[in-house]
């Protein structure tokens, strides 16, 4: 279900703002991350909760910036990303993990930056800043 965010096409897009797709089945942490993105900085955010529903928006929203809970209602984050890497425009889209426990192995394996829960938000801003340049 989404939840809450941005569609493209439902305010003026600035030349730099992307949009972030953020999977995490705590309603309450996705909707605190979306609103932080969408005023801390320039670009736009959409939740998320689960692995299925991520697999269905991708195609319509083609995201700069994917934002995955390690553990998400059927499938995990990592058997999303790799899901998600069979289809061609998103093989190249950033992927940021967080969860309490990551799984280092995979993430590094991936390419797949983690990040572990409890955050610094100021770190988790510097991350997406740094991906969407």
């Amino acid at each position: 279900m989404i939840l809450a965010g941005i569609l493209p096409g439902t305010e003026e897009v600035g030349m730099n703002m992307k949009t972030i797709l953020v999977v995490e089945d705590d309603a309450g942490i996705g909707s605190f991350l979306v609103q932080a993105i969408t005023q801390e900085t320039s670009h736009r955010a959409l939740l998320v909760t689960d692995s299925l529903e991520a697999l269905k928006v991708i195609p319509e929203i083609e995201p700069g910036l994917l934002i995955l809970d390690y553990q998400l209602p059927y499938m995990n984050g990592i058997e999303l990303y790799d899901r998600l890497q069979g289809l061609d425009h998103v093989k190249t889209i950033p992927a940021i993990m967080i969860s309490a426990r990551l799984p280092l192995r995979d993430l590094k394996n991936r390419n797949i930056i983690g990040l572990r829960k409890p955050f610094e938000l100021e770190e988790f801003f510097n991350l997406i800043e740094k991906l969407l340049a």
